[in-house]
């Protein structure tokens, strides 16, 4: 028999001064209509997709159902076993005071950031999906109406020769022509075959020569059919992702995507603004408090959240309004399933500042068969107008791609 998570002792959990149940609140009006619901059990299902999405479910009294998603990662699925017991009980049309909630119940396991932070995420997203449903309306409407229809999308491009600067040409020729996409990204953190010692972040002036070949040969076989951003995964030194910049000044770049560390938002910031290279991160930094100095400080050019890692829907779209008083775009980063894909979508609706959607799954045959709807037609996303995210698990195929010893949900 496996550990019960939700019944761990934790006293900082047990006690704190900012329990904001709503027992503790007081908040116990009863709202009338159909709005006086319970939720009555919050499950996790891991699905074996190109990444082990984590999909979350919570279930209520009144029978509706809501889906979700966390970013994948060693621990989340017991994260969310372990807050069960603080959402269980309370009405789901609650969502803000329900994230600070669990936010406040986890701080001792960490939920300034990290997987405890993508934890909650999941929940938040399944909490807008269930919301959506009861008040019949689409997710988006929850976040304040929308700006867009559809929602662009960048297809995250590999290729088996990454390190080819052709073989990337052929690709995102490939993807422009035959799938429709007009955004690509491309990864530059690939071997060059010039590389000393990969422990140092250092750039040697070959390797980025072999790199701007790369950013060349794309940019040049797609033109303006395409824009191309290059993804470096976080993996130079300040002094490298500078000179990489630089050098890449000449060329068509969309975005260049996490050069240097996310830890320190000075060298972050150095990088930036010493080049007309745009720079673009966000994805390993957690709610707006980790994304503040970034904006406030202009060390970025792109902001690009990862919405079920970083706080969920309304987290994002925090992010996004505080982005958007210094005039900085969103693009946010996504490798999800389509229930966190769509779920981004709603949120890049309803911002102004929403640039484009990232979608990293081309290359598996089966991403769209996980949900009833079609998704993705010639590089956009439809926002759909049913209730909630607007999406039905199709659970045949959740059964046929679970990880190794997960267990289905329960039916609705």
């Amino acid at each position: 028999m496996g550990v019960d998570y939700s019944q761990l002792h934790d006293p900082n959990a047990e006690y704190t001064m900012r329990d904001l149940s709503a027992e503790t609140m007081g908040v116990t009006r009863d709202r009338g209509g159909d709005r006086d619901v319970e939720i009555t059990d919050v499950q996790t299902t891991m699905v074996d997709g190109n990444f082990p999405w984590t999909l979350v479910r919570i279930y209520t009294d009144a029978g509706i159902v809501g889906t979700g998603e966390a970013y994948w990662g060693a621990g989340v699925p017991e994260l969310i076993e372990r807050m069960k017991p603080f959402i269980v009980g309370e009405n789901p049309l609650d969502i803000d005071r329900l994230y600070e909630h669990l936010v406040q119940k986890m701080s001792g396991e960490g939920s300034i950031g990290g997987v405890t932070i993508t934890a909650i995420s999941g929940i938040e997203v399944a909490l807008h999906d269930l919301a959506g449903k009861i008040l019949e309306i689409p997710a988006y409407q929850l976040l304040g109406g929308k700006y867009r229809d559809e929602m662009r999308v960048y297809c995250d491009c590999h290729t088996e020769e990454e390190a080819d600067p052709d073989a990337c040409a052929d690709e995102a020729e490939r993807v422009v022509e035959e799938l429709g996409y007009d955004a690509l990204k491309f990864d530059l953190d690939v071997p060059s075959g010039h590389e000393k010692d990969r422990a140092n972040r250092h750039l040697r002036e070959p390797e980025i020569e072999h790199k701007a070949e790369i950013v060349e040969k794309v940019t040049e076989r797609v033109g303006d059919r395409a824009d191309v951003a290059f993804d470096c995964h976080w993996t130079f030194s300040g002094g490298s992702a500078k000179r990489l910049a630089e050098r890449l000044e000449e060329y068509d770049v969309w975005w260049l995507e996490d050069p240097v560390p996310p830890e320190n938002h000075d060298v972050q910031k150095e990088v930036t603004q010493s080049t007309t290279t745009p720079i673009t991160v966000g994805e390993n930094v957690y709610r707006k408090h980790g994304q503040r100095r970034l904006i406030e400080e202009q060390a970025l050019d792109i902001v690009a959240p990862d919405m079920p890692k970083v706080g969920g829907m309304r987290e994002t779209r925090k992010i996004a309004d505080l982005a958007d008083t210094y005039y900085v775009p969103v693009a946010m980063h996504n490798v999800a399933s389509p229930v966190g894909t769509v779920a981004s979508a709603h949120v890049g609706a309803a911002v102004s500042n929403s640039l484009a959607l990232e979608y990293h799954s081309y290359e598996l045959g089966w991403w769209g068969d996980l949900v009833e709807e079609d998704l993705i037609e010639d590089g956009y996303l439809e926002i759909p107008e049913e209730p909630g995210l607007g999406v039905t698990l199709d659970l045949d195929t959740v059964e046929e791609h679970m990880v190794d010893g997960e267990e289905l949900f329960d039916e609705a």
